[in-house]
């Protein structure tokens, strides 16, 4: 049975909206029926026509649409809302729509600070609801497969973590409509400090990169010696980032988040070797792996083939040759979540150990992450803790 699914945010000139609507639709668990889609009720109301829902179903805010939904019948009601807006914007709506027993899809990071992810967390807790993260690299199946390869053993203990995040849309100052009227709406909120928060280009892509790298190894950061840079002037936000990683275990890793590498597209990539062999994808090949053991010639695992672990195989849809992208990893967290759905009828927290997508554990590190980067990038101290 489809999930009765409404959205708060993604109106007309909303880039992650349409990605939310397509990855929702992929694999028809999800029928979206209902929304509150911009702050401007027009845009809202125009996003809701563009989109063939029913009028009465669009509303002129957040608050409107969560009450009037909970007031319907329980066979009409939405099931589960999609928040899809500015960092700023990301607290009350999910803690609302946990408080009126609504499911959740929130947006990375997960919220403005970490003071507000803990209050997302405190309201999924008492609501007894779910909540997933959109983390949208962990849905990609060769990512799953490394995360496998690494739990099974076959690098042996891991000895180094290298994760990379290189952009250049930010390369320069595009923040204003005269400079780049196509960039300039995802500019403006991603580098003002009252909408994006603390954090810049580690909010924004280098929460991305600590999250792969501990969802790959398996292995959380505890310490970090961290430089934050603002390249472009008159910007008011990091747009360039690195840092010295310790993780569990006593392993050493390096993390490089920028937005000024002039050139570069989101060409993610991560590395990890063992004590028998290294693992890496990049994606800008997301439908490889390859696979570097001691001794041995290269590997390149390949999305779809048959000899793929069950999870890599499970979060493939199309047969080897077949290349799938973005959108399809970004479903795959949808896909994953509606399952949940449908069989934690009860919602116990114990049903959730057999299903894969990020939730508020990784919501609240990724914030943690943030704070620890900022706190090092200023300290005279060589290493900064990664408290939650």
């Amino acid at each position: 049975m489809k999930i009765r699914l409404g959205m708060i945010g993604g109106g007309i000139g909303s880039f992650i909206g349409a990605v939310h609507r397509k990855a929702a639709a992929i694999d028809g668990h999800y029928d979206l029926i209902s929304g509150s889609f911009s702050s401007d009720a027009q845009n809202s109301r125009q996003t809701g026509a563009e989109l063939g829902l029913d009028p009465q179903r669009v509303y002129d805010t957040f608050v409107q649409m969560l009450d009037t939904e909970a007031a319907l019948p329980s066979e009409q009601r939405i099931q589960a809302v999609a928040v899809v807006t500015p960092n700023h914007l990301h607290a009350s709506p999910a803690i609302m729509a946990l408080n009126h027993g609504f499911d959740v899809i929130l947006d990375k990071p997960m919220a403005f600070s970490l003071q507000e992810a803990r209050q997302i967390q405190t309201a999924l807790q008492q609501s007894g609801r779910l909540l997933a993260l959109t983390y949208t690299y962990a849905g990609y199946p060769m990512v799953k497969e490394a995360r496998a390869l690494i739990a099974q053993g076959k690098l042996g203990q891991i000895q180094k973590i290298y994760v990379e995040y290189p952009q250049g849309w930010l390369s320069r100052f595009i923040e204003q409509p005269a400079q780049n009227k196509s960039g300039q709406k995802q500019a403006s909120w991603r580098t003002d400090p009252t909408r994006a928060g603390s954090g810049g280009c580690i909010g924004d892509i280098g929460t991305h990169a600590a999250h792969l790298a501990e969802y790959v190894s398996g292995l959380k950061i505890t310490q970090l010696c961290a430089e934050l840079n603002t390249r472009v002037s008159g910007r008011l936000l990091d747009d360039d980032a690195a840092a010295l990683l310790r993780f569990e275990n006593g392993v050493t890793g390096v993390l490089i988040a920028t937005q000024v590498a002039a050139g570069e597209e989101n060409n993610v990539k991560i590395r990890i070797y063992g004590e028998h062999g290294g693992l890496e994808w990049s994606h800008q090949d997301a439908n490889s792996l390859q696979v570097k053991m001691l001794d041995q010639p290269l590997q390149i695992y390949r999305a779809g083939a048959g000899y793929l672990t069950e999870v890599a195989l499970r979060n493939t849809r199309l047969p080897p040759g077949h290349p799938e992208g973005f959108i399809e990893a970004f479903a795959n967290i949808y896909s994953s979540f509606a399952r949940a759905i449908n069989d934690c009828s009860n919602n116990t927290f114990t049903c959730l150990q057999d299903y894969d997508f990020p939730s508020t554990d990784e919501g609240l590190r990724g914030m943690a992450f943030i704070d620890a980067m900022l706190a090092s990038s200023t300290s005279t101290e060589k290493w900064t803790a990664v408290k939650l």
